[in-house]
């Protein structure tokens, strides 16, 4: 993994380079918005695992044309994600199931192109435990729509509090095949609450998002518009990826976690764009994290905005 930390390390350099052009942000308009919701129950019809996360990204720029500018720094994506990750029982959890756990994540990132590679790189810091208060926020949602909520017990051996720094950065490459057609290998590394390598590629058929600013949904590798530009339409996509990952806050070896050699990702989903709605339905599936995992899953993603 030498060759992560060293991926890594220019990855905080280079936040480091853009630090000017923040300074004129006066100069900044937000540009852009985009959001995600991921859901297990609009998967899979369960309640486990990667059971529930929300992503939202506000783009700041002096002016977008369709295309990354060629500079780090210009464009600057501020997220914001929360997500809880849970056992497969969330009343009594069977021996060797993954402990509850709701994390949140404040980002600062960049994105730019270089060399016909699109690059996002970027920081963030990780709060987990519940400190987070996304158990209250579960057991509160879960009781409202008359679902058991985690037990007690499920709640009190959550993941203890933590921050944890990080950093991430993907260098992806398009390639059209025609006007309606593109597919983009990419690499992505990260380090923080969880350390891992990951390779993967998407394939859009349709050109609804290709003048668009997407970022990529860590936990299920979908990308979410934050421009909306276009002539409206649709636009199928698939995509598939897989990490290697060598630590995993979310899963301690040191409560005998073992993480899988690899974790692996299918996906596919539509886009549309009327003149008065625009939206994102997805579905994900997410191989097994750690070896006493009794089962892969599937989770529902979707963005929906209407006009009246």
């Amino acid at each position: 993994m030498r060759a992560l930390h060293v991926t890594l390390k220019a990855a905080l350099l280079g936040i480091a380079t853009f630090s000017p052009a923040i300074s004129n942000a006066q100069e900044r308009v937000q540009l852009g918005y985009g959001r995600l919701i991921n859901n297990d129950f609009l998967g899979d019809l369960k309640d486990r695992g990667q059971t529930g996360s929300y992503v939202s990204s506000r783009i700041y720029g002096t002016a977008w044309g369709g295309k990354l500018p060629t500079r780090a720094g210009e464009f600057l994506e501020f997220r914001l994600q929360a997500d809880i990750k849970s056992p497969d029982n969330l009343m009594s959890p069977a021996a060797g199931d993954r402990p509850y756990a709701g994390s949140v994540s404040l980002g600062l990132h960049t994105h730019y192109q270089h060399s016909g590679f699109e690059i996002a790189m970027g920081a963030e810091m990780v709060a987990i435990g519940p400190q987070t208060r996304l158990d209250q926020f579960q057991t509160a949602l879960h009781d409202g729509l008359g679902v058991a909520p985690p037990s007690q017990a499920v709640r009190n051996s959550q993941l203890g509090n933590d921050f944890y720094l990080g950093a991430i950065i993907e260098f992806g490459k398009p390639i059209s095949f025609g006007a309606r057609s593109q597919l983009r290998p990419f690499v992505e590394a990260r380090r923080g609450v969880e350390t891992l390598m990951r390779a993967g590629v998407d394939f859009e058929l349709g050109s609804l998002t290709q003048s668009d600013l997407m970022i990529r949904d860590g936990i299920t590798g979908q990308r979410y518009r934050t421009m909306l530009l276009g002539d409206g339409g649709y636009s199928f996509v698939v995509g598939v990826d897989t990490a290697i990952v060598s630590d995993s806050a979310y899963l301690p070896a040191s409560q005998g976690f073992t993480l899988s050699d690899t974790r692996n990702r299918a996906r596919a989903g539509v886009y549309w764009q009327k003149k008065n709605s625009h939206g994102f339905f997805g579905v994900t599936y997410l191989g097994r994290e750690f070896t006493t995992q009794a089962s892969d899953q599937i989770v529902g993603s979707i963005r929906l905005a209407l006009k009246f």
